[in-house]
């Protein structure tokens, strides 16, 4: 199978990295756009929108610029390093892309199009109790409704969604930075920037500005649906392998299993949150499927025979010291 075509957005994205003539040409509207960022925050501060606060600490990962910079493994590493420290943890998400609107907990046999895939992957992950709905506010009173012994709640995504206090902020970013530092649609910023932030967090091998790192790498083996390990170096001999993923950035994934030594036959980029509905590219198990565990969530339902490679995610011990000394000022120890 060949490598697959660039994706139609493909064109945007990369006017997004320079102020070239397609960022100019839309400048026009994102001076319009940023006119309603800045009308609705103060809407927000003069109390005319109103917010709510939950009575735990929230904790907001998120990101400043679209498309994607890595969120939902540093929500993750968040989740898992608070649960070492023996502290009860919950998540709550709006779950981008799935079809139902009801405030709903994410359980392991939970359809994925119902409460989203990256809530039903860090659920998987890290066995939180997470719940999804619109307003983050409602899935935060119903998860603790459910779970009163849980102690603080990271908020996945969430930096633009103002309806709900926080207490601290976390923005990720990658090698992208802010791009051409224009607001959607000319550029990738969600809201002006700077902006304030408690901790940054860089999720690329090339920071565009400073704050703390993170390292990335993937795992040498790989998942099978019933969550059972299979080494890559294992995989069927002479089977060609087919890597597919549909995340923001699906090259980063496949040059990370080239820098394995994974000798790729084809790779299939596709657009994020896809839901594999109609799947028919595996026909009569020609390849092994290889693809990140945020596709697996959907891909197992059509393809029970793809491997998920996990994503070994690890910020810097720097950022984890910062991390720490921010919740001794939210929770009593």
């Amino acid at each position: 199978m060949a490598t697959a075509a660039p994706l139609p957005g493909s064109l945007l994205t990369r006017a997004w990295l320079q102020r070239g003539w397609l960022a100019w040409l839309l400048w026009p509207l994102s001076v319009f756009y940023g006119g309603l960022v800045r009308l609705r925050k103060t809407m927000y501060s003069l109390g005319w929108l109103t917010t709510e606060r939950l009575p735990v600490p929230v904790l907001v990962v998120g990101n400043v610029v679209a498309g994607g910079a890595g969120k939902t493994p540093v929500v993750m590493a968040m989740v898992q390093h608070l649960q070492a420290r023996g502290i009860r943890v919950g998540v709550i998400s709006r779950g981008y892309g799935r079809s139902s609107q009801a405030c709903l907990e994410v359980l392991p046999g939970s359809a994925v199009e119902d409460v989203g895939d990256e809530p039903a992957l860090i659920q998987r992950r890290t066995s939180a109790p997470v719940f999804v709905a619109r307003r983050r506010a409602e899935a935060g009173r119903a998860l603790l409704a459910s779970y009163p012994q849980i102690q603080i709640l990271v908020c996945d995504d969430g930096l633009q969604h103002l309806a709900l206090q926080r207490d601290l902020e976390i923005g990720v970013f990658d090698d992208r930075g802010v791009g051409n530092g224009f607001l959607l649609p000319a550029g990738p910023l969600r809201e002006p920037w700077p902006r304030p932030l408690d901790l940054l967090l860089h999720t690329g091998q090339q920071p565009a500005f400073a704050g703390f790192r993170a390292s990335r790498s993937l795992a040498s083996h790989a998942l099978r649906a019933d969550g059972s390990p299979v080494a890559l170096a294992d995989l069927v001999p002479g089977k060609p392998l087919l890597a597919l993923a549909a995340i923001a950035q699906p090259e980063a994934f496949f040059a990370m299993l080239r820098a394995q030594g994974q000798p790729l036959a084809g790779t299939l980029a596709l657009p994020d949150h896809h839901d594999f509905s109609q799947w028919a590219g595996n026909a009569e198990g020609a390849y092994t499927v290889l693809c990140t565990e945020k596709d697996a969530i959907k891909l197992w339902a059509k393809e029970p025979t793809a491997l998920a490679v996990p994503l070994n995610f690890e910020p810097e011990p720097a950022f984890w010291a910062a991390f720490d000394r921010q919740l001794e000022q939210l929770l009593p120890f």
